[in-house]
């Protein structure tokens, strides 16, 4: 991403340096390593014309933390060949997802209980799966999305609660899945429940929080609700499928990787955040806004996932490092990585996917030091800005601001 000017670690306002250079297509959000500098009229900052800028600066008392001084996150919008540098707001990259949430925290709550009311069952082991699933915990970001959205949109209603766990549902019934056919072993830092349980068992419960889902979207009684979640579920089957088809094939490129993550991870956060539009009964221009907000932050979320299965720590990430290439799974900084290195080192990452396996720690360094994952990063960063402009159609609220945080939340994450 370029060179930039240090300057002190003194208290001040975090900025993005003016000297880096920039030249995207469309506007972005950039996660930078940003110095802290005093505001003074010889900084030559501006704003981005027309984009969310997160434009209440705020005094970092004392030093700059640590954390917010390496992921500051900018809006940026090109000024002739060039981008021009933004001031942002230093809590986005520092609030806890609790924080984010607050102002749903009690609608979450009334989620985390019909989660628990709905997973009963006269059959034992389904309760005892279930438990266990429940006490992996897991951040709730599809059913948040539904629930910010929803009140963004000035619903006063009940059935978004109900939704959210629909949704969560669907989400939790796709891990199960995935970790038998992936033959995942790590989850959330604990056993996966195939692992645990079986894989039988695991594909069963799955079946039935799928079912368990649908019995639920009926007592909705929205039967627009139904069908989009009855495409998302489709959607997300189909990405599987295509995931699998990819799997070992060193030829996969940037295109049918990004087929694969809009329909297996960004069509439920989309399916989320259109449903939310629909309860509220909000116009179609605000329901095609939810709808690009949930579907650029899902991308976004998925690319930063990838990043860390080559960048990430084992204790933060929950599951082992790796993963992904051990099982053949050929992500965005391998595909960069490919396009970047020298002959030599494409060989070994084609070797490597075909395999699934090779040196880890080899593959992890030409990923590295061929900037894919500042590449990875940054296109994460444009999907983001795509969600962030969507945002902005939101009248004004604590919600629409929790909103905006969480794509922050979501560039910025450890795991």
């Amino acid at each position: 991403m370029g060179d930039q000017r240090r300057t002190s670690r003194q208290p001040g306002f975090i900025v993005l340096d003016e000297s880096r250079r920039l030249n995207f297509r469309k506007p972005v959000i950039v996660a930078a390593r940003c110095p802290a500098v005093k505001l003074g009229t010889s900084a030559g900052l501006r704003g981005a014309p027309g984009w969310p800028l997160r434009a209440r600066p705020q005094r970092v008392a004392g030093p700059v933390p640590a954390r917010t001084y390496n992921v500051c996150l900018a809006l940026v919008t090109r000024a002739s060949a060039t981008l021009t540098s933004v001031l942002t707001e230093p809590p986005a990259a520092t609030s806890s997802l609790a924080q984010i949430l607050a102002p749903v925290a009690e609608d979450l709550r009334a989620v985390d209980r019909a989660i628990r009311a709905r997973l009963s069952s006269d059959v034992a082991l389904i309760g005892t799966i279930a438990d266990y699933i429940i006490a992996a915990g897991g951040k709730r970001l599809r059913p948040a999305v539904l629930l910010l959205l929803a009140r963004a949109l000035g619903y006063g209603g009940s059935a978004h609660v109900l939704l959210a766990a629909v949704v969560e549902f669907i989400h939790t019934a796709t891990l199960l899945h995935d970790d038998v056919v992936d033959e995942s072993e790590l989850r959330r830092g604990r056993a996966t429940a195939n692992a645990h349980f079986g894989n039988a068992a695991s594909v069963l419960v799955g079946d039935f929080l799928y079912s368990r889902s649908f019995q639920m979207m009926v007592e909705a009684g929205e039967m627009r609700v139904m069908q989009i979640l009855a495409d998302a579920t489709n959607r997300i089957a189909e990405g599987e499928v295509l995931q699998l088809m990819n799997v070992h094939d060193p030829s996969v490129d940037e295109g049918r990787y990004l087929e694969v993550v809009g329909r297996k991870t960004a069509a439920l956060f989309e399916a989320a955040a259109r449903i939310a539009a629909v309860i509220a009964r909000a116009n179609p221009e605000l329901e095609e806004a939810a709808a690009r907000y949930g579907a650029g932050l899902g991308i976004a979320f998925q690319m930063v996932d990838d990043v860390l299965d080559y960048s990430g720590q084992v204790d933060e990430i929950g599951k082992r490092l790796g993963d992904d290439l051990r099982e053949g799974k050929v992500t965005l900084p391998l595909i960069h990585a490919m396009r970047s290195a020298s002959e030599t080192q494409r060989r070994r990452i084609e070797q490597a996917i075909r395999e699934g396996g090779g040196d880890f720690a080899e593959i992890a360094r030409i990923v590295q030091t061929n900037g894919s994952i500042a590449y990875v990063r940054n296109r994460a960063a444009e999907e983001s800005a795509l969600a962030a402009a969507a945002a902005k159609q939101l009248p004004s609220s604590a919600f629409k601001d929790s909103l905006l945080d969480l794509i922050f939340f979501a560039m910025d994450r450890d795991r």
